[in-house]
């Protein structure tokens, strides 16, 4: 998207992260899943996805939901041409069908089986708990200092088929090749 559109986006990306790096009294007042519905929705936005990812991009959450309405306010929201749709589930074949895979920190246990059943794709898996990346996630989101911050595996995501844009890895404190 080269243009005016991903300047929009990369400023609002920005805007998003400026306000979690270096306004914590107001992230401090934003609840942490709500800031991180936020990341998601951009990890959505900077994501190459493959050319046959279909018109809709399913977020799947994996475990006790930690987003509960602020996850539903992704709901329909717009990733380029496509838009994106919430699912909670479990159990065989909740993940059918996912592009992007939220395993919460009640279900990490299980992320390791889930990487496995995921590789290759084409799924953006997305965790906050520490040494997801080793577990097998794409992206794994921290609160350091009541700020949220995201480290991303640059392998892990070719392994997936997808590409994170440079735009996005830059913003990333870790970036594992």
């Amino acid at each position: 998207m080269p243009g005016r559109g991903w300047r929009a986006l990369l400023l609002a990306l920005l805007a998003l992260t400026a306000a979690a790096a270096w306004l914590p009294a107001r992230a401090e007042m934003l609840p942490e899943y709500r800031l991180k519905a936020a990341f998601l929705y951009n990890f959505a936005l900077f994501t190459e996805w493959p050319a046959g990812a279909g018109e809709t991009l399913p977020l799947c959450l994996v475990g006790a939901d930690p987003f509960g309405a602020e996850a539903d306010g992704l709901e329909g929201k717009a990733v380029g041409a496509r838009r994106l749709t919430v699912q909670r589930g479990s159990g065989p074949g909740a993940l059918a069908g996912c592009r992007i895979v939220f395993v919460a920190p009640a279900a990490i246990a299980e992320l390791p089986r889930i990487a496995q059943s995921l590789r290759g794709a084409g799924v953006l898996l997305v965790a906050d708990s520490p040494g997801a990346l080793r577990s097998g996630a794409i992206i794994n989101m921290n609160v350091e200092r009541q700020r949220v911050s995201f480290e991303a595996s640059l392998a892990a995501a070719r392994e997936a088929g997808l590409g994170l844009s440079s735009r996005l890895l830059r913003l990333a404190t870790e970036v594992i090749q």
